[in-house]
């Protein structure tokens, strides 16, 4: 009876050690297997296709570029808004674990009617004017005449948006900034006292050459 109890014990512990050295050969084998690749292309259609159900990126103009060997993605184009810039970085990371996202994507805001112009775009205005030294006046008039002026000015190639901080505060345009022609600074003034709801100009636009004699 002893021997009997033995021979079950040493059965059972065999048993025991075989089923463990087959999990760890599942599992060295599954390691050492290549993990599945995407190609380029697939990637970028799986980003495109997250894009697409966002209605806010669906209808927005983005490029996507894939390199998947350098685990990597660059975004370009443009959308309406700082937010949807942000949301289209995060749907095109959640596509691929590790992915390097270069964002070189551009906001240039939507031509919008007042009558559609809401308090939360007004508050989006205000805190993209504030990151680039701008000023904008509590009503939503203000935010979306800035809003407004910005859009012609990116939209005009004669005058240098990049370079040009407008300020509204009660309808009241400022211009600052430094441009690099006396015409650059003239058509800047005829965009802002050319759009819908501005009161007056205030241009105090420099010109470069004027700058460096005054230095």
């Amino acid at each position: 009876m002893k021997k009997l109890l033995w021979v079950s014990m040493i059965l059972l512990v065999v048993g025991s050690l075989c089923v463990a050295c087959t999990q760890t050969k599942d599992r060295e084998t599954a390691q050492s297997e290549p993990k599945a690749k995407i190609s380029d292309s697939d990637l970028e259609t799986r980003i495109k296709a997250r894009f697409n159900a966002n209605p806010g990126l669906a209808v927005a103009n983005l490029d996507v570029d894939a390199n998947v060997d350098r685990g990597e993605v660059t975004l370009s184009g443009t959308v309406g808004s700082q937010v949807l810039r942000a949301e289209a970085v995060d749907a095109a990371k959640s596509t691929y674990p590790g992915l390097v996202v270069n964002d070189k994507i551009d906001v240039k805001p939507a031509e919008l009617a007042r009558a559609d112009y809401t308090e939360e775009l007004a508050m989006e205005e205000r805190i993209k004017a504030k990151e680039l030294g701008e000023s904008i006046g509590k009503s939503v008039d203000d935010a979306w005449i800035h809003m407004k002026i910005v859009t012609k000015l990116i939209g005009n190639a004669s005058t240098p948006e990049r370079k040009i901080n407008v300020d509204v505060v009660n309808g009241v345009v400022t211009l600052r900034g430094v441009v690099d022609t006396a015409d650059q600074r003239i058509e800047a003034e005829r965009v802002a006292k050319d759009t819908e709801g501005v009161q007056s100009v205030q241009n105090r636009l420099k010109v470069g050459a004027q700058k460096a004699a005054q230095n």
